[in-house]
């Protein structure tokens, strides 16, 4: 496990990352409002606007009365609900250290279109592998683990500072953490049973995110930072 804190990576061909700090924005909008509500309220909406597997894969229904939005939309609306501060906190972070340069490599409606597509994608490799579950997914993670794939396919050489072992800053080459990271998500899908975590929206997020990123960036933008040398480093 890793915290990043900063990426010497500074942007190239936006000004700003507007579309990334809408979705940190929105993502905290909803948390704030949420607060506000009492528990029953609170899990009221996370079932009408979570992912539930078994509603899409199974022929179960919600009750009529707490239906908010078609079953197909929920395929990214649950990427806007966390469980609790850390969850989004933790994926807020992530977001906001690696978001920018993938919005920057793609654009910001190709961005905004790669972020939904992530969550969509991880939402459905978490409905296939347990497709009869009535417990919602929530939570960024899936998007943001297509954000992840990403930055670490267009910067992998770039200088990461990170929270490692016990809480030790070190900057690191993206590549080592990142990698780590996304080997962890996939040897985790394959021995954790326990259900608290959703590894198969992690896993698909990422697969999601490592073609999208190809297909979606600017022309002319490389992968795997090549002619970083030639052109100069990036900001730092």
């Amino acid at each position: 496990m890793f915290l990043p804190i900063h990426d010497q990576n500074g942007l190239k061909y936006i000004k700003r990352a507007y579309v990334n700090y809408a979705l940190i924005i929105a993502n905290i909008l909803v948390w704030i409002v949420l607060r506000r509500e009492t528990v029953l309220e609170q899990n009221t909406v996370q079932m009408a606007l979570g992912f539930i597997p078994g509603v899409l894969f199974n022929g179960d229904h919600l009750d009529p009365s707490i239906v908010l939005v078609p079953t197909w939309a929920t395929f990214v609306t649950y990427a806007f609900f966390h469980i609790d501060f850390m969850h989004i906190a933790v994926n807020l972070l992530f977001l906001f250290v690696f978001g920018d340069n993938v919005e920057d490599a793609l654009g910001h409606f190709r961005y905004a279109v790669f972020y939904l597509a992530c969550a969509a994608f991880g939402a459905l490799v978490h409905g296939l592998t347990d497709p009869t579950s009535q417990i919602p997914l929530i939570g960024a993670s899936g998007a943001i683990s297509g954000v992840i794939s990403a930055y670490v396919l267009l910067h992998p050489r770039v200088r990461v500072w990170a929270l490692v072992l016990f809480g030790i800053p070190l900057p690191l080459p993206a590549f080592i953490p990142l990698l780590l990271w996304i080997g962890e998500q996939f040897y985790m899908l394959a021995t954790d049973n326990s259900g608290m975590v959703s590894w198969g929206a992690h896993t698909g997020g990422i697969v999601a995110g490592a073609i999208l990123v190809i297909l979606l960036k600017r022309p002319g933008v490389p992968l795997l930072d090549r002619g970083a040398e030639q052109n100069g480093p990036p900001i730092r």
